[in-house]
Order: structure tokens, then C-alpha cells, then sequence
């Protein structure tokens, strides 16, 4: 982790204007193809949800904008994101916790590792996992519904710039399959061109399992 002087940044100007929004907190959907993915999951024999939360890290740790954030009234830096998701519990109906855990470099070790804290973890709210934390994620997945837009929970601080990542269910059109995505930003660090690096490193991670 780095410190910024934001007084020297390119960003400066963009960073003091959308720091005087009440709500500077933006969010668009689209449908990413996972049509390659889907076949490379199932021939690893990964669960598709870890996967793709793998997947969705990894693309937002090759874009810096997403990295940044506000800490004590400065700007920070973070050399890895970690996803902080939420996991449906076996046990217990219609009820789910959120779960984190570290970001590695193997997809494999990844998916078990997320797999079994998941399973484990008894407290639906582990704060110790998160609470103080913001090199993080969030993470869900509404697996029932092919959604067009969404709207994430969020405390009324305009300094949380931790991304909020959302998809649906996947469906058929054609040859594709594709699902729909949800990504919640912070337009005091990221901007329409970050958006779209994200997708296209998204894509390319995806293409190449």
C-alpha cells in the first residue's frame, strides 16, 4: 500500500470535484459472455461461483482506479484487492453470511479455499473478517434472476470507495451464453474509461480458461 500526494496528482481536480458530491456513488449493469468460461469451469470442475468471484477480483486488481481509496482523509493505494461476498447457508433456509477471504494468485487454491471458509464460517456478520478493512470487494450473486439493473445497500459515507460487484442469472441468446453484471464504483477514483478496462480485463480472463 502507497500513500498519494494529491497534491502533485494528475487526478486532483476530478478528486475534489466529486469529493463535494453528496453521493458520488455510481453503478452500470451490461452482460459480460461467459460462454467460454462456463465450459472451462465445468471441464476444471470449479464451482461457478467462486470462480467467477476469482475471476471478478482478479480483473479488478489489473485496473488501478479500482485500488484506491480514503483513509483518515487520505489517499491510499492497495497492491491487491480481496473479495468480501456473501454465501448462502446450508443449514439454515433463506439466510446467508458474508464471508472474506484473501486474494491469491491460483484459481484452484482460490475456489477451495473460498469454498471451505465458506462452509465453515457459523456467524452470518464475521466482522473480524472485514470490519476496519477497505482493501476489499464486495461480492454477490442474485443466481435466481436475469436482472437488468440493481441497487446495492450502502452507508450514507461519501468516502467508501469500495467497489460493490453483483450478477445475476445466466441465460442463452444464440450461440452465447451471457450474464448479466453489476459494477458499484466511486467516481471520485473511477471514471467511464476505468469502467471499461475493467470489463475488457474481465473478458479476457474469462476467454483464457
Amino acid at each position: 500500500m502507497e500513500y498519494i500526494n494529491t497534491e502533485n496528482w494528475n487526478r486532483k481536480e476530478h478528486f475534489d470535484f466529486f469529493r463535494k458530491m453528496d453521493y458520488p456513488q455510481y453503478n452500470i449493469c451490461t452482460n459480460v459472455d461467459v460462454t467460454n468460461f462456463l465450459r472451462g469451469t465445468k471441464t476444471n470442475g470449479y464451482p461457478f461461483y467462486y470462480a467467477m468471484m476469482y475471476a471478478a477480483t482478479y480483473a479488478a486488481n489489473r485496473v488501478e482506479n479500482l485500488r484506491y481509496r480514503i483513509r483518515d482523509g487520505k489517499v491510499v493505494l492497495h497492491d491487491r484487492l480481496h473479495p468480501s461476498f456473501t454465501a448462502m447457508d446450508e443449514k439454515q433456509d433463506e439466510l446467508f453470511k458474508y464471508v472474506t477471504v484473501d486474494m491469491g494468485d491460483d484459481m484452484r487454491e482460490f475456489v477451495v479455499k473460498a469454498k471451505e471458509k465458506a462452509d465453515s464460517q457459523k456467524e452470518y456478520f464475521a466482522l473480524n473478517g472485514f470490519s476496519g478493512r477497505d482493501d476489499l470487494i464486495y461480492i454477490t450473486c442474485i443466481p435466481w434472476i436475469s436482472f437488468t439493473s440493481i441497487s446495492h445497500t450502502i452507508s450514507l459515507d461519501k468516502d467508501d470507495a469500495v467497489p460493490r460487484i453483483s450478477w445475476g442469472k445466466y441465460y442463452r441468446e444464440g450461440e452465447k451464453t451471457l450474464l448479466p453484471f453489476s459494477l458499484q464504483v466511486s467516481h471520485i477514483f473511477v471514471d467511464g474509461l476505468h469502467l471499461a478496462r475493467y470489463f475488457g480485463e474481465l473478458q479476457k480472463f474469462m476467454d483464457s480458461l
